[in-house]
């Protein structure tokens, strides 16, 4: 499936009948398994429904930092990055892609 941004942040775990999303690098995760982690009142909440590549790049939970953009990003951060999409990968199914 293809996700609009905005159709994405429809899937930010406030709606309890709709799976939970993330996005790393334009692929949509959904993680709704993970919901203790992405649900409302979860300690990566702030993730759940965008992009979250630039902030798990940077190991931020910063709202700024919550976006697809990977400009200006360290090698170690990118490196970061990819870690973590792994994880997702290993953890979590692929839904689908963003589009803009």
């Amino acid at each position: 499936m293809e996700f609009t941004a905005e159709q994405l942040s429809q899937y930010n775990g406030t709606d309890s009948s709709k799976p939970i999303y993330v996005a790393i690098k334009g692929r949509v995760f959904d993680v709704t398994t993970g919901k203790s982690f992405y649900g409302a009142g979860g300690d990566y909440a702030m993730f759940a429904g965008k992009d979250a590549s630039r902030a798990l790049g940077k190991m931020s939970k910063n709202e700024e930092d919550v976006s697809p953009s990977l400009e200006g990003l360290t090698d170690k951060e990118m490196t970061t990055l990819n870690d973590w999409e792994k994880k997702f990968e290993a953890k979590y199914p692929v839904v689908g892609r963003v589009i803009s």
